[in-house]
Order: structure tokens, then C-alpha cells, then sequence
């Protein structure tokens, strides 16, 4: 008779190694698991998930405690119209115009400058010489930060991931995390004042000059709006760059076919997304009663939506463990909206509001680095493991090339 499966556990070391085969598990048999250490439910099926971020009955409000004490008060905690008038401030700088007018050339640039600093050599890890300082230097650069304070960012930026990330609650981690939101606020207050009175054309001017129906933002709304920048801008462009990258590397044809036609890199983003998104859960608080696959959440519990094992659902999508640009069943014209089908920026009111700054930061990244080394392959024995739980990449890239005068 054979035994019946255990319930993975996702703060274990074989979890961490391997999250994968574990998500399998879970959508088969334990499609709604209480976990006992987090003090959470875990839903992994894409039809819980996509419920879990569309249904007005699951809240944010577990940000509350997850979020507020490293952030401040953010718009991914807010409601009905606070939260609309809060994203409808911000909203405007991160698409349209003013993203292809006034933030295009900083990523150009910062993508150009990064890639400078290896062209000749031949040789690149793409995480640690690129991914890792790109979108964080953009939104310094974006917000009209001193260069030279890039290295703090990159600190602070670490920091606040790890408590994020810290499912463990290691006491340090947690430590380290409200020092940073102590550290942030003390550098961001007196230059967001002091931008109030020499308003320029760069982000933190259009964020302190922006205004609706008589509402604009605060010295800390603003302070706390690029604190969440920094983290979810940061840490989700950064992985996705290094996984779109591998992707790429591990499947030569596909690769070959972006060389060819870059008008796939946004097909071969979407599908990275999918594949291997750079955020695999986020937490939702229902606030009545609802039924899921394998029973009932009740209200005011925090439920851990897995969207990394939603998107690899075999219900929703063909071959599921397989990377494919060309699949079909994966809309690459919804996939940075809204109305996106796979679950990496989530969906519906809360839906991320930089997806198309960071797909711009993709776009432009992946071009560059294409032109620069259009040979690239991994160095010779190397085999790129993914690391992290909460978000999750490749810990190394290496890249190994002909320099293209």
C-alpha cells in the first residue's frame, strides 16, 4: 500500500532547494494547508490564487504587519478611495508619456553605464555586475538621489528584502530591517522637504507636486512610496533580468530567436514570469468566510498565495515545467496590465502600478546586454542555482563572450 504524501514545508531546506516539486504537491493533495509556524493558510492552485487577488473579500490588511513597520503606511495597504486617489497620484509617472519622455534615457543610461564596465572583458556574472545595481541605480537616478549614495540604497534595499523574506522571524533579520526604515527615513525626510522647494523634473518632484481633488501626498506617503520602490522595484527587475537571462542561456533556440527578432523579448519576459516569477508568494486577509479548493478560510486568517505554483498549474497551462516563449496559452499583449493571465504582479486593484517601468527596465536590459555579447554562453561547467523562498533567482549568472568593439 502505498504511503500517503506529506505536506511539504515551506521553511524547510529541501523547500528552499527546491520549491518546485513541493508546489506539485500541494496543488495535488494539500490545495489548502495549514501552516502551523507561519500561522498561515497555503493555497497553490491558479483558480484559489487569482480569486485570492481579484475578490473584494480578500484584504490587504495583513500588510499591516508585514509591511508597515519597515515601509510606513504604503498604498498596498489602503482601500476604496483612499487607495484609488493614493494610486491615481502615483500612477501617472510609470507609464505613457512621462515613462517613455523623462525615464526612458535614465535606463538607457544606467543600463549603458553598468555594461561599460565589462564590454571588454569578455566575461560578466549578469547578477552581480548587472542585475543587482540596474534598477536600484535607475531609482536613485529616477528620484533625483546623489550617485554616490547608490551603495546605501543597494544596503538598505537588501535589508528591507530579507524582512520581508523573513518567514523564520529571526530576530536579527527583523532587527536589521526596522533599523533601515529608521536609517531611510532620517536620509528621504529633509531631502523630500528640501525638494518641495526646488521642484526639478525628476520623480520625487512629480510625486511632491502631484495632486487630485484637492489630496496630495505627504512627507511620509512619499517617503514610504520610495521605500516600497526601492524594495519591489529593486528586487523584482533584478531577478527577472537574471531569470529572463538564464531562460534564455539554458534554451539556445529561444535564444537564437531573440537574437534574431527582439520584438520576443517581451514574449520571452511574460513567460519568465510564468516560468520562474522573482516574487513566488504574497499574503492576502480575507475578511469574511470564504471557501477555497479543500475547504474554508476563515475570516481575519492570513492566506499565503503561491504564485509560483499557480502559474505552473497543469489546469491552466500546456506543459507547465517547460519554458516556452512561443506557448500560446500565455497572452503576451494582457500580460502587463491588469487583465495579465499568469500571477507574477498579481491582478485586479492591487495590480502592481510600476509593471511597465519594469518591463521598460526589461526591454532596455536585455537589448543591451544582447548587443554587447551576442555569443554569450554560461562559463563552461558552471550550473546557476535559483535561491530564496519569499522572492527567488539565479545567485549567479556567469557569463562568458567575444567583446563586440
Amino acid at each position: 500500500m502505498a504511503r500517503a504524501p506529506e505536506a511539504p514545508d515551506i521553511l524547510s531546506p529541501e523547500f528552499a532547494a527546491d520549491p518546485y516539486s513541493s508546489y506539485r504537491v500541494l496543488r495535488d493533495e494539500f490545495p489548502l494547508l495549514w501552516h502551523e509556524p507561519m500561522q498561515s493558510y497555503v493555497v497553490s492552485r491558479y483558480e484559489d490564487v487569482q480569486r485570492a487577488f481579484r475578490e473584494p473579500a480578500f484584504t490587504t490588511r495583513n500588510y499591516d504587519w508585514q509591511l508597515e513597520p519597515v515601509h510606513g503606511r504604503t498604498i498596498l495597504q489602503m482601500d476604496g478611495r483612499e487607495h484609488a486617489v493614493r494610486r491615481a497620484l502615483v500612477a501617472p509617472a510609470f507609464r505613457g508619456r512621462e515613462l517613455d519622455e523623462k525615464f526612458l534615457p535614465v535606463i538607457e543610461r544606467n543600463s549603458r553605464q553598468l555594461i561599460d564596465t565589462f564590454r571588454a572583458q569578455g566575461r560578466v556574472d549578469i547578477v552581480a555586475d548587472y542585475a543587482t545595481r540596474f534598477p536600484i541605480n535607475v531609482i536613485a537616478d529616477m528620484l533625483g538621489l546623489r550617485a554616490q549614495d547608490r551603495g546605501r540604497f543597494r544596503g538598505w534595499y537588501t535589508s528591507i528584502i530579507a524582512f520581508l523574506a523573513n518567514l523564520s522571524q529571526d530576530p536579527e533579520v527583523t532587527e536589521a530591517g526596522l533599523r533601515t526604515q529608521r536609517e531611510f527615513a532620517e536620509y528621504m525626510i529633509p531631502v523630500i522637504r528640501e525638494r518641495r522647494n526646488n521642484l526639478g523634473d525628476d520623480l520625487l518632484s512629480t510625486l511632491c507636486r502631484a495632486e487630485i481633488d484637492g489630496t496630495s501626498m505627504s512627507d511620509e506617503d512619499i517617503k514610504a512610496f520610495c521605500s516600497l520602490l526601492l524594495a519591489a522595484g529593486g528586487e523584482t527587475t533584478d531577478k527577472a533580468i537574471a531569470s529572463l537571462m538564464l531562460n534564455l542561456l539554458n534554451h539556445p533556440e529561444q535564444m537564437a530567436a531573440v537574437r534574431k527578432d527582439r520584438d520576443l523579448i517581451p514574449q520571452a519576459f511574460a513567460e519568465t514570469l510564468r516560468f520562474s516569477p522573482p516574487v513566488h508568494m504574497i499574503m492576502r486577509q480575507p475578511a469574511e468566510d470564504v471557501e477555497l479548493s479543500g475547504g474554508a478560510v476563515p475570516a481575519g486568517s492570513t492566506v499565503t498565495c503561491l504564485i509560483a505554483a499557480a502559474n505552473r498549474d497543469p489546469q491552466r497551462y500546456a506543459n507547465p515545467d517547460s519554458f516556452d516563449l512561443f506557448r500560446t496559452d500565455l497572452p503576451t499583449k494582457t500580460a502587463f496590465s491588469a487583465a495579465a493571465d499568469h500571477l507574477a504582479f498579481a491582478l485586479g486593484r492591487h495590480f502592481c502600478v510600476g509593471a511597465l517601468l519594469a518591463k521598460t527596465e526589461v526591454e532596455v536590459g536585455v537589448n543591451h546586454l544582447l548587443d554587447v555579447m551576442p555569443d554569450a554562453v554560461l562559463e563552461p561547467g558552471a550550473t546557476p542555482v535559483e535561491q530564496g523562498v519569499f522572492t527567488r533567482g539565479p545567485a549567479s549568472v556567469p557569463v562568458r563572450f567575444t567583446p563586440v568593439a
